[in-house]
């Protein structure tokens, strides 16, 4: 099972898991940013200082302008507003720069430490997770950690700061007033921690819905021509539809959540600045206050109420991107199931030996797959698997790539146990082409290079050339260079197989895996790439899953695989000879319909 390391956010707990997030993101952060950091933590203390001091300095501009009507301050103390204000701009901007790119930075790290460890899971976390919903979650999630810091930031050092400052402010300007405009606190508190808990679910929610909105376009796009041809455009639509309601209904309950502060926040805040006024009014007219003081104390309060309020929205604010965040931990934290052991040593190949000992294997949950299995698979010999489908035959391959580990028994290549080896050094002596051809993003020549990297160009011509795949490279229209489009839409289904030929012998690996190297090509093609694969297979150990049994009658060893086990093992003549053995009833059907191969269900009967 893969182990995971889940921060639940609705856990009682709660608290301390968020410090603990928090603290995990500052420390993978902190670090790497911490000049930025105090740079832009310096500008968002100035904008904080510059914001205070235009309050302060109001009781000098009422009552040394309006009041006593000083022709000097009538000159400097406009030059002190407008040096005050430029200070607070420029320091504004310099914060927003900074910050936006710390934030994309930490955006774009995430990104590439996201896709370097899900390439490094398991195969069974993919067949676990659908790709498409898995890349729009991962998308969708990822600029949680940049939020949750620049909030973060911005909070304490600006809005905290701020706020700190003109409070200062308004209680060295009267106390009593300060008391009256502070009573505005306790209640909004209370209530954005109520909205906070629901805020949570609804936005958890609302990720893994948009995700499969995503999902769901994604995979219609990839599967266009199988939508058209089955006419599944109404269905689709209808499916795609009722998800969108769905994350339409969320995304409204989470606008009705966030902003139902607003009206609170403004009522509350209202009734305060209200009282302010009402009774500094009071006291000015009746007793003689001083207009200045009033004017600066009203001036801190009103400036004093944006930091306010975007305090009051940090928890809800906060609450989101650390959802966001969270959600990206959880994969970040998953292991592999099929991970290198602590001793591991890089596989060195001399010969190319595969033996199967005993080996059995189930995927989970589910029936085993392989039941004692064992066979040898002599080095630079070549050994096609047959059966039914469903017998085993490609979890073979993809247990000799320890795409999976066996549940008893061992896998060796000359003797050494692959659970004992680097996966990356057992993979790379292992060249493997698929049923299903896949081709990435790129032109033909970056595709064939995937095989081997340092691949010249001269390399990757030769290795077209023997997979029979030039002619028509050359016949593109900019040769290796022409974009083969998503997964090789512009192309055949043939010459898609025919590029992952060519990655494979490119590669020029010792093991050489072919399952159904052949199936999608047509007659002519398959003579071709058979030709070629014959010259590619010398001098290595080879193993060969077919169905089409015309494509294995030259291997050194045919084994039939039956329910996990082996049927039957030897050359074709030699299961040949068994007339009534379920190799020669196959072989006889196949030769029989030259139409279309017969299944080895279709020769038990």
């Amino acid at each position: 099972m893969t182990k995971k390391k889940k921060i639940s956010l609705r856990a009682p707990q709660r608290r301390g898991l968020v410090v603990e997030l928090l603290g995990r993101i500052a420390r993978e952060n902190g670090r790497v940013f911490i000049r930025q950091y105090a740079m832009a933590i310096l500008c968002l203390v100035a904008v904080a200082g510059a914001t205070a001091f235009l309050a302060w300095i109001m009781r000098d501009v009422i009552d040394k302008i309006f009041v006593q009507q000083n022709r000097a301050a009538i000159v400097s103390l406009p030059i002190i507003v407008f040096i005050t204000f430029s200070i607070r701009g420029l320091a504004t901007y310099g914060q927003g720069v900074i910050l936006a790119r710390i934030g994309n930075n930490i955006v774009a790290r995430y990104q590439r430490r996201l896709f370097a460890h899900i390439t490094e899971l398991s195969v069974d976390f993919f067949a676990e997770n659908r790709s498409a919903h898995l890349a729009a979650r991962i998308n969708q999630n990822v600029s949680g950690i940049r939020d949750t810091l620049n909030l973060t930031i911005t909070s304490l050092a600006r809005d905290v700061l701020t706020l700190v400052f003109l409070v200062f402010v308004m209680i060295y300007q009267d106390p009593i007033l300060s008391g009256i405009a502070l009573l505005a606190g306790p209640p909004i508190a209370l209530m954005i921690g109520g909205l906070a808990r629901k805020l949570r679910v609804a936005t958890r929610e609302a990720i893994d819905i948009n995700a499969r909105v995503l999902a769901s376009m994604q995979e219609a796009a990839q599967g266009i021509t199988v939508v058209k041809a089955f006419t599944m455009e109404e269905p689709l639509r209808d499916r795609v539809e009722r998800l969108i309601l769905k994350a339409e209904q969320r995304s409204n309950r989470i606008a009705g959540i966030t902003q139902r502060t607003t009206p609170v926040t403004e009522i509350v805040a209202g009734l305060a600045i209200a009282g302010v006024i009402a009774y500094s009014g009071y006291r000015a007219v009746v007793y003689g206050y001083s207009p200045g003081s009033m004017f600066a104390f009203i001036t801190a309060l009103l400036l004093a109420y944006d930091p306010a309020r975007r305090l009051a929205k940090l928890q809800v604010q906060l609450e989101r991107a650390l959802v966001n965040a969270s959600m990206i931990y959880e994969i970040l934290d998953m292991e592999p199931r099929q991970p290198d052991a602590p001793d591991a040593r890089n596989l060195t190949i001399e010969k190319g030996e595969i033996v199967f000992d005993d080996v059995s294997f189930g995927y989970y949950p589910g029936e085993p797959v392989l039941r004692g299995l064992s066979f040898v698979a002599p080095a630079g010999k070549t050994t096609a698997l047959i059966g039914a489908s469903g017998g085993g035959k490609s979890t073979i391959i993809a247990l000799l790539q320890r795409f999976y580990d066996v549940s008893e028994g061992a896998i060796t290549v000359d003797g050494e146990d692959i659970r004992q080896v680097t996966k990356r050094s057992l993979r790379s002596k292992i060249a493997y082409v698929p049923q299903t051809p896949y081709l990435f993003e790129g032109t033909i020549r970056e595709n064939i290079r995937l095989g081997r990297p340092d691949a010249t160009d001269a390399e990757i011509e030769e290795a077209a050339r023997q997979a029979q795949a030039e002619e028509f490279i050359l016949a593109a229209p900019q040769g290796y260079d022409t974009p083969v489009g998503e997964n090789g839409m512009t192309l055949s289904g043939g010459q898609r197989q025919r590029l992952s030929i060519a990655r494979a012998l490119v590669r020029d690996a010792p093991i050489l895996l072919l399952d159904e190297a052949t199936s999608a090509l047509d007659t002519r093609s398959e003579t071709l790439v058979q030709a070629a694969l014959d010259a590619a297979m010398q001098n290595r150990t080879v193993l060969v899953v077919a169905h089409r049994l015309s494509t294995i009658t030259g291997a050194d060893q045919i084994l039939v695989v039956e329910d996990g086990q082996i049927a039957e093992r030897g050359t074709h003549r030699e299961l040949l000879d068994r007339a009534d053995g379920l190799y020669a009833r196959f072989y006889g059907l196949q030769t029989r319909d030259d139409r279309r191969p017969v299944d080895l269900a279709t020769a038990r009967r």
